[in-house]
């Protein structure tokens, strides 16, 4: 019987303090995970929303990422079954490259298909191919930079600055991880770009030869854990940089590492990667506007009834009908802006069921904002029920006059009759 009771009351115990105490939060913002590239990010491919941030604002230099904007190029301008000429900036270009590593007789005016070019481009990253692009879809390298400076702009990479084609060091030569990040997402946007940029190994061949060869993408994370696709980049300047999508249960985010550490494994840049990938794919959003917030007061002018009467005011209070929430990080702390978005408001058609406006939440990203909703808390019949008092008012004053009325009518018959007596 005691170690009935005693089981009874810790049951009651457990009972009690579970329902007191808070249950457990979700993965929050507060604990990102540590890294050692100095700069890092990442975003929601659809939205544009950013998951992770460190340092994103910081100019870095980009290294072969900067294929990246070289590949989209190439497959907005060309074929995959155009022929692409050898020329002499691509010969000029130091290793890796086609000359220097595979083929080492390579001369000016040999050929690839454009597709091939493609792949020796992002796979094996040959520094010549990226002229070879500069100079057969620009026409020259000055036209092609200024081509890459003008498309940077265009997908709003607004703290970037292009000089060479294939990333190779100069000091004017930059970008920052958020900027890389928009370029991830825009080359990768591109079929012929993804498919490239998703393949382990391919061969190429030189027409002029027929010379065959097999090129093997320098992206360790292409096809683990949901990695679709992106580009690697070295130079002793840059450090160590990623680009790289994933795609897991239908949801894609890019990822971007800069600056990391070139270790003895060549693995640090990856476990960057992974980790911030991992943990953007776990993190929930923080509310910050619950649903039901009141989000300002309107004050409304009306008359009691509608179009006679005297002039009144009301404050009417809108609520929004969905939670505001955001990634926690310190780009969004401190950019994310809202704004009330009012229609015009008939007073008389006030209902809680009916939308009279909208919360606009902005972030930096343009297709991370979102407009949510407000309803007025006051209907119309409210307003009826604050007149009661005037509408009773109106009705006895209607009904005095009404008597008032009959009165004076019926004194006029009286007279009218005295008159005819006589």
């Amino acid at each position: 019987m005691k170690k009935l009771k005693f089981s009874l009351l810790l049951t009651l115990a457990l009972s009690i303090t579970s329902s007191i105490m808070p249950s457990a939060k979700p993965l929050a913002a507060e604990n990102p995970p540590e890294i050692n590239g100095l700069s890092a990010i990442t975003l929601d491919y659809e939205t544009g929303e950013i998951i992770y941030a460190k340092n994103i604002d910081e100019k870095r230099y980009p290294a072969s990422t900067t294929k990246l904007m070289t590949s989209l190029l190439l497959a907005e301008n060309k074929q995959k079954s155009d022929i692409i000429t050898y020329t002499e900036s691509a010969y000029k270009q130091p290793e890796y490259a086609l000359r220097t590593n595979i083929y080492f007789n390579l001369k000016v005016g040999d050929t690839f298909t454009a597709e091939d070019t493609m792949k020796a481009l992002l796979l094996f990253s040959a520094n010549d191919a990226a002229y070879m692009v500069a100079d057969n879809v620009g026409g020259n390298v000055e036209n092609f930079i200024k081509m890459m400076n003008d498309k940077a702009k265009a997908i709003g990479m607004n703290n970037s600055n292009f000089v060479t084609a294939n990333g190779l060091h100069d000091d004017n030569h930059y970008t920052t991880a958020y900027d890389l990040a928009l370029l991830g997402r825009a080359a990768m946007e591109n079929p012929w770009v993804r498919e490239t940029a998703g393949t382990k190994k391919d061969m190429i061949t030189l027409l002029t030869t027929g010379q065959p060869a097999y090129v093997e993408n320098r992206n360790k994370l292409v096809g683990v854990n949901g990695n679709i696709g992106g580009k690697t980049g070295y130079t002793s300047l840059a450090g160590k940089c990623l680009v790289s999508v994933y795609e897991r249960d239908g949801r894609k985010i890019v990822g971007v590492v800069m600056k990391a550490a070139y270790d003895a494994e060549d693995t640090m840049m990856y476990k960057d990667m992974e980790a911030i990938i991992d943990y953007s794919y776990k993190v929930q959003k923080t509310v910050t506007k619950p649903k039901g917030t009141t989000i300002d007061t309107v004050t409304l002018e009306y008359k009691p009834l509608k179009f006679f009467g005297p002039k009144k005011t009301i404050e009417v209070p809108v609520v929004i009908n969905d939670d505001v929430n955001y990634y926690e990080n310190d780009i969004n702390k401190s950019e994310i802006k809202y704004e009330t978005k009012l229609n015009d408001i008939d007073p008389w058609a006030l209902s809680q069921d009916t939308a009279i406006g909208s919360l606009v939440v902005t972030q930096r990203n343009a297709l991370a904002t979102k407009e949510i909703a407000l309803y007025p808390t006051i209907s119309a019949s409210d307003l009826r029920a604050a007149n009661t008092g005037f509408y009773i008012g109106v009705v006895v004053g209607a009904i005095g006059i009404i008597a008032l009325l009959i009165l004076l009518i019926s004194v006029i018959r009286r007279g009218s009759r005295r008159r005819r007596s006589y």
